[in-house]
């Protein structure tokens, strides 16, 4: 089984965004001046959810003083699957902002449609320099894992909040190298 195969195109190209362009892509969002905007592409990052699922919030699907946002779950058969996310206590604010904004907790936030949501992303990637095939928002997702895999959460962990149904989904992460590789490494690298 060729599991990396969703982490690089054919061509060998990542799709995931490194740490530092994920922290040019956050840089760059931090800067957006409509706060419903810089919500939803900072929901993205720091949930990893399908562009599709961050649509679909509404101001009722997360809770400021437990820092989680509650997903529906696109890609199972079943179609009330939820899962929740711990989000920073910033997001969660600025989520609770924008809600309020809106005239009910049961309306969407975001107001606008997924070519809209896409394009925002990949505006926001322009802005980072970050460019082909990872610049976008599964290129957001990919990175949120690979950002998990390397800071130790455990693979079961990630499952959940990313939502497959299937470990080996998630497994694909494990492949790519770490921190931990590195280290292994530049010890044969050192020349006495």
């Amino acid at each position: 089984m060729k599991r990396n195969g969703a982490l690089f195109s054919r061509e060998g190209q990542r799709k995931y965004l490194t740490w530092s362009e994920r922290e040019a892509f956050f840089q760059a969002v931090k800067k957006c001046p409509d706060p419903r905007k810089r919500a939803f592409c900072l929901t993205l990052f720091y949930t990893g959810c399908r562009i599709s699922e961050a649509l679909e919030i509404t101001g009722n699907r997360f809770d400021v003083s437990e820092g989680i946002i509650v997903f529906r779950t696109l890609k199972r058969r079943d179609k009330n699957h939820y899962r929740i996310v711990p989000i920073p206590s910033s997001l969660a604010e600025l989520l609770d902002t924008v809600s309020k904004g809106g005239a009910k907790r049961e309306s969407l936030l975001w107001g606008f449609t997924r070519p809209t949501g896409y394009r925002l992303i990949k505006h926001y990637m322009q802005l980072a320099a970050i460019e082909g095939i990872r610049a976008c928002p599964k290129g957001l997702r990919h990175s949120f894992a690979v950002a998990c895999i390397s800071r130790g959460v455990p693979v079961t962990t990630l499952q959940r909040w990313m939502g497959h149904a299937r470990l080996e989904t998630t497994a694909i992460y494990l492949d790519l190298i770490g921190e931990e590789d590195r280290k292994q490494a530049a010890k044969i690298w050192k020349t006495s």
